[in-house]
């Protein structure tokens, strides 16, 4: 041990000796409300954290079965890495849960187990996308825009609304089908918790096929699809997942389907995800996570398998997790429907599922507590400062358009926190009248 510490001078390092790719770099700006909010909370300040597509534990608690089994496998000794693609009793139990769950039969080559799905939705976009190619994706959604700038592929944001459940049309996408090398989708879709129609996926799948049927014989690349699941086992009034290739049989070839633990367990820090998708496709994805080193830790990997294995524990926990969720979020929307009833600028969407709620505050103009209402940023101030209400806006998933529309989740909330937070809410409606 040195005699005595030294104080490391750091210099004056700044933005512009860094790359060029780092200094156009925009940060998560759900991760910077997240981190306002838990300072505000820090300072005892009574807020009603509606910002995180995170599960607080005490809420929602991990399946005990899972916990135990990764103590298990620590002790037995899985503490070392794991194999690149994953963990061979982990890609089988994958292929028998798509099996059970979605009446899909994949082969184990065609799953790639990575650390939850953002790796694997960054892994696509390197195995598919070059720079300069198009990525078509709704807005609002979850980071495809920084994925894009990461990438360098060209971003073409679909604008949707609430008549087409914050999804594209399938208008929409045959519009820019033509020119893009990939489209993303996810449903039901963070931020918004709605779920795509059955009939409006399957016409964009079939587009999808016949648009790669003409490229096929123009010697082109083919256009793919990147379909994130995640959420599906959250979605209130439906059994079995929305998938595209039970739609549409001839999509499978180009479609990369994602799934993790994170949402459908409230496992969101153990970090497990796989993805299910052409053997060539998932041979180079899985050598460009080799690279990065973005696997899943082996016990949790065992411990998930054994899990997802046991279909009644699955169910019991699905369960209990849909109703959890599905008791919050209608709190919500049936206080701000009866908000709405008394002549309030508020509405909301019903839950559909997820831990995500749709809702929109049309009171721009306005001026509350000195603050004059012009953006939605404005609008996330005056209803974190004046209720207590942390929201998070659209325009933290891509979306320009100041409209008014929020994200609200409900997994780090209590039943009691919301009601006193919508208590909040009334009162400073009320004033602003």
């Amino acid at each position: 041990m040195p005699e005595q510490a030294l104080t490391v001078d750091l210099g004056s390092i700044a933005d512009r000796d860094l790359s060029l790719l780092s200094q156009g770099l925009i940060g998560s700006e759900v991760l910077r409300i997240a981190a306002e909010i838990r300072t505000l909370i820090a300072e005892g300040r009574a807020v009603c954290n509606l910002t995180v597509g995170d599960f607080d534990p005490k809420e929602y608690p991990a399946p005990d079965a899972l916990l135990t089994g990764i103590d298990r496998a620590l002790r037995g000794g899985h503490t070392g890495y794991p194999p690149s693609n994953g963990m061979l009793e982990l890609r089988q139990a994958a292929v028998r849960f798509l099996e059970r769950e979605a009446g899909l039969v994949y082969p184990v080559e065609s799953v790639l187990v990575a650390g939850g799905a953002r790796p694997l939705i960054y892994a696509s976009y390197k195995a598919l996308v070059d720079p300069g190619d198009a990525v078509a994706f709704p807005v609002p959604s979850w980071n495809n825009n920084h994925y894009c700038y990461l990438t360098g592929a060209k971003a073409v944001p679909i604008a949707v609304d609430r008549a087409s459940r914050f999804h594209p049309t399938a208008a929409a996408v045959r519009a820019v089908l033509g020119g893009i090398r990939m489209l993303a989708l996810c449903t039901p879709l963070n931020p918004t918790g709605t779920s795509i129609a059955p009939e409006v996926l399957t016409e964009i799948c079939r587009d999808l096929v016949a648009e790669n049927r003409r490229r096929e014989r123009s010697g082109e690349r083919p256009v793919f699809l990147l379909f994130d699941k995640v959420y599906w086992s959250l979605e209130f009034d439906r059994v079995d997942p929305l998938t595209p290739p039970m739609l549409v049989p001839e999509v499978a070839p180009y479609t990369i389907m994602l799934d993790a633990i994170s949402k459908s367990l409230a496992s969101t820090g153990l970090r497990v995800g796989w993805a299910f998708g052409a053997p060539a496709v998932i041979k180079r994805m899985s050598d460009f996570l080799g690279h990065v080193g973005a696997w899943a830790p082996r016990a949790e990997q065992v411990a998930t398998a054994e899990f997802i294995s046991n279909a009644e524990g699955f169910r019991v926990f699905r369960a209990d997790m849909q109703r959890r969720l599905r008791e919050r979020l209608e709190l919500l929307h049936d206080e701000f429907s009866q908000l709405k009833a008394e002549g309030h600028a508020v509405e909301s969407v019903k839950p559909e599922g997820t831990l995500y709620l749709s809702a929109r505050f049309d009171m721009f103009g306005r001026t509350i507590d000195g603050v004059t209402i012009r953006t939605n940023e404005d609008l996330r101030k005056v209803l974190l400062n004046g209720a207590g209400l942390a929201v998070v806006p659209f325009q933290a998933f891509g979306l320009n358009e100041e409209s008014g529309w929020v994200r609200i989740s409900v997994g780090a909330v209590s039943v009691v926190s919301v009601q006193q937070g919508m208590q909040r809410l009334r009162a400073l409606l009320e004033k602003s009248r």
